[in-house]
């Protein structure tokens, strides 16, 4: 609806009829404060915990796989490490089609539905943890459906980015993924308290009992002690069902952004549409890449992982049809700009660090500190007797990325005043020294019969990590709303997000790889060396005298 102008004055806004907003002018200072800013905060307010929701479903594997090893199910430590790694590669790919949603489907459409999706994995997970003789199928299967949650990102940044003017694109992305990423922390000190009471009753299924030690953030829980697992997955449905409902009676879908949306059914089948077609590249990368019995293992992940992104890209292309065929042909134009794929690669540092370690770290910290590493009489190191002086994995493991996601509005404040790349330069290089430093503690941790005298070096260390990280999420934000143009922000947020959730799939297997050879070091080294190389392609691109967009 056009604005009514009066001479002299300024235009009155325009009166919102219904979810879809057709008068969206945020840029226009009058209009903001009128009309825009009340719109656009709530629907932020609401966009931030289903986000939250959505980033705890597809992480919860981190913490799962951990106490499914203090329970006994009868899996081997890499698989477990698969676990982590297929909700993580599953997520990545879901967030391909899902950076093009808001223009084909509108804002509240997605966000509405995609988070009433949530449901499925999360009640499929209690079902399936209930049953510790069952394959192991099964559980790398609802991993995969994890990685819904995951996919969301890229739909939510992409929609919020369109409701701020540019000047508030860092401190209001920042918001959304700070305090949506709080559902990894939410998730690491919920799941461990909620297994430890009969949640829902008769409804939950009955406990089993700890063959090892767990703990949560208030301390240790003994080995014989009831535990009801399944909750960790149940527990999310008493969110879910109240959050689908308000986003569906609060947040709206600007017609300037998606102006052919169709109606809800139309809009609800275009999301499902794609978001089926995203599983499968990520089912037959995962089955060439995963070793036998579940895959046939032919596939390096260096290989399995660009394989992945081009048939994603590729099916999205060819699957498309009728309007959705334009839209999605408009949305693939960001891939002939320079600055998507220099972003690209900086996204990695910062969102692809934040969620690989939030994924890994849990169980490697259960691996490294929690078994004394001796010779045997051969004189090789042996890492299998239980350490009684073990850290409680579940009472540390939320800390670091508790303070990522606190520290990410922060970043995005601190760029909207110094501009994104000053500061994603500065996080890059404390992350190459930490990298490094943490690689050398962990190196001493795996070879001593007393690694817990390390651990606080090592947690210290990683929450240096974390809070770098979350710095430079808000920094990257910033960029991103400055380079690009209302239009083509979101489906760039989008889509370096995915790339960058790629780092959920490749630090378990880097760092659970590693730690199988006995050099948990090389990881760390090989993190810190790429993020040097980030720190020169942005000095290339936005801070060396005459750079393409100075420091934005």
């Amino acid at each position: 609806m056009n604005p009514t102008l009066h001479a002299g004055k300024q235009p009155v806004p325009a009166a919102r009829t219904g979810p879809d907003v057709e008068d969206w002018r945020p840029e226009e200072e009058a209009f903001w404060e009128s009309t825009g800013k009340r719109i656009a905060y709530r629907n932020l307010w609401l966009s931030i915990p289903a986000l939250l929701c959505g980033f705890a479903v597809w992480g919860m594997w981190g913490i799962i796989t951990v106490q499914m090893l203090n329970l006994g199910f009868p899996f081997t430590q890499d698989q477990l490490f698969t676990l982590t790694a297929i909700a993580g590669i599953s997520g990545a790919t879901m967030r391909i089609p899902a950076s093009f949603l808001i223009r084909l489907a509108g804002g509240r459409n997605t966000i509405f539905l995609t988070t009433a999706m949530l449901l499925a994995p999360a009640i499929g997970t209690g079902i399936a943890l209930q049953h510790t003789d069952w394959p192991l199928w099964v559980f790398q299967l609802m991993a995969l459906w994890c990685g819904v949650g995951g996919g969301n990102f890229a739909s939510s940044m992409s929609n919020i980015s369109t409701f701020f003017p540019k000047r508030l694109q860092g401190t209001a992305l920042g918001l959304n993924a700070g305090l949506g990423n709080f559902g990894v922390t939410t998730m690491q000190i919920v799941i461990p308290l909620v297994m430890t009471v009969p949640l829902l009753g008769a409804f939950g299924g009955e406990p089993m009992t700890l063959v090892k030690d767990s703990g949560w953030i208030f301390g240790k829980i003994a080995a014989g002690t009831p535990t009801w697992i399944q909750n960790a997955g149940f527990a999310w449905v008493l969110s879910l069902v109240p959050l689908s409902i308000l986003c569906w009676f609060g947040m709206n879908n600007l017609k300037a952004v998606s102006p052919d949306t169709g109606n809800p059914i139309v809009a609800f089948s275009k999301i499902t549409y794609l978001y089926t077609l995203a599983f499968i590249p990520a089912i037959f990368m995962l089955y060439l890449y995963l070793p036998a019995p579940t895959g046939l293992g032919l596939l390096n992940m260096w290989v399995a992982i660009p394989l992945d992104i081009i048939m994603a890209l590729t099916v999205m292309k060819l699957a498309a049809f009728g309007p959705m065929r334009e839209g999605v042909s408009k949305q693939f134009r960001i891939f002939s700009d320079k600055h998507t794929w220099s972003m690209t690669v900086l996204y990695i540092v910062t969102f692809g660090s934040f969620i690989g370690f939030s994924m890994a770290l849990p169980l490697a910290m259960k691996v490294i500190f929690g078994v004394s590493h001796v010779p045997d009489a051969s004189g090789v190191m042996q890492h299998t007797a239980p350490n009684p002086n073990a850290p409680t994995v579940l009472a540390f493991a939320w800390i670091g990325p508790f303070v990522g996601a606190a520290v990410r509005p922060v970043g995005g404040w601190i760029s909207d005043k110094w501009g994104g790349s000053i500061v994603t330069q500065i996080i890059s290089l404390v992350m190459v020294a930490a990298s490094v430093a943490v690689g050398y503690v962990m190196k001493l941790a795996y070879s001593s019969a007393t690694p817990e005298q390390y651990f606080p070096l090592f947690l210290g260390l990683f929450i240096v990590l974390f809070f770098a990280s979350g710095i430079g999420n808000g920094s990257t934000f910033r960029t991103i709303g400055v380079i690009f143009d209302r239009q083509q922000a979101g489906p760039v947020l989008g889509w370096t997000s995915a790339v960058a959730a790629y780092g959920a799939f490749i630090a378990p297997v880097v760092i659970g790889a590693q730690i199988k050879a006995g050099t948990p070091e090389l990881a760390m080294y090989g993190f810190a060396i790429f993020y040097a190389v980030c720190l020169v392609i942005n000095w290339w691109f936005y801070l060396r005298p005459n750079a393409y967009v100075k420091n934005p």
